[in-house]
């Protein structure tokens, strides 16, 4: 009998880091059998998907590898590209890589991504260099500008703080606590170039693994943003700015704080 206890326990064991793997995979934004675009993925695989500021497709073969060059890199080689493809990097969107070639990694198969193959998606030599896509680059050293946070708690800044940032700089920040944990962000200090809707420079805040979804909102100005507390154990912050006027940057402070806390403290405010 003590033998099945035991048996029984194991078994439970297993389960339950099966699905602390399975809810950390979420966190990191696996779906449907894929680890989306991640931060993660740039520093693993040194391959990451730019596009213009402009939006998407907007983008020469010259003013691509001038994307790269800018921050550190070059165009991704079509081997470059496979092997991050091949530890899960997804991108359903055609982009510039060595050579003058376009195309984009496919990790699971999708009627609307891919034409239903997994592979690189190559649409081969553009004899067009005029035509206009995203850009895959390749920069395997750290970049300066952004990173990955899985800290407890840190305090970091933007690009060349307390001096003013550099024009033209896209900069993105993942910001990962453990499972079943929130993130609170502080700022500590803002002077970002002001426009009417934060048009020319601004910092975005995700409450999500990438850019795409959990929009929280966009900051410019001298005001400091009010704190925010995640609704989950993944934050993005990006940084954009533009080619003329710069400011101090900013300053700020997150820490990872248990969901039961907030629950305690929540419940006293209201007794």
């Amino acid at each position: 009998m003590i033998h099945c206890g035991m048996r029984e326990m194991r078994v439970l064991t297993v389960v339950l880091a099966v699905v602390f793997v399975l809810k950390e995979a979420e966190a990191w934004g696996y779906k449907n059998g894929i680890l989306h675009n991640s931060i993660w993925l740039e520093q693993a695989a040194g391959v990451y998907h730019r596009e213009s500021r402009k939006g998407r497709y907007q983008l020469t073969y010259r003013e691509a590898k001038a994307v790269c060059k800018f921050e550190g890199g070059t165009l991704a080689t079509y081997d470059q590209l496979e092997a991050a493809r091949q530890i899960g990097f997804h991108v359903c969107a055609a982009g510039w890589f060595d050579k003058g070639h376009v195309g984009y990694p496919i990790v699971k198969a999708g009627a609307n991504c891919g034409f239903g193959k997994v592979g690189i998606i190559d649409y081969g030599y553009r004899l067009n260099k005029s035509e206009k896509w995203d850009v895959y680059c390749y920069n395997p050293g750290a970049k300066e500008c952004g990173g990955v946070h899985t800290d407890q708690e840190k305090v970091f800044d933007s690009p060349g703080y307390p001096e003013d940032y550099q024009d033209e700089q896209i900069c993105y920040w993942h910001i990962r606590v453990r499972y079943g944990q929130r993130i609170r962000l502080h700022f500590l200090d803002f002077d970002i170039e002001e426009d009417t809707a934060c048009l020319s420079d601004y910092l975005e805040i995700y409450d999500s693994y990438d850019d795409v979804s959990g929009f929280v909102g966009r900051y410019c100005g001298d005001e400091l943003p009010e704190d925010f507390i995640s609704t989950g154990n993944v934050m993005t912050l990006k940084f954009l700015s533009d080619s003329s006027v710069t400011g101090g940057g900013f300053q700020l402070q997150y820490i990872a704080v248990n969901s039961s806390q907030l629950f305690d403290n929540h419940t006293d405010a209201l007794s």
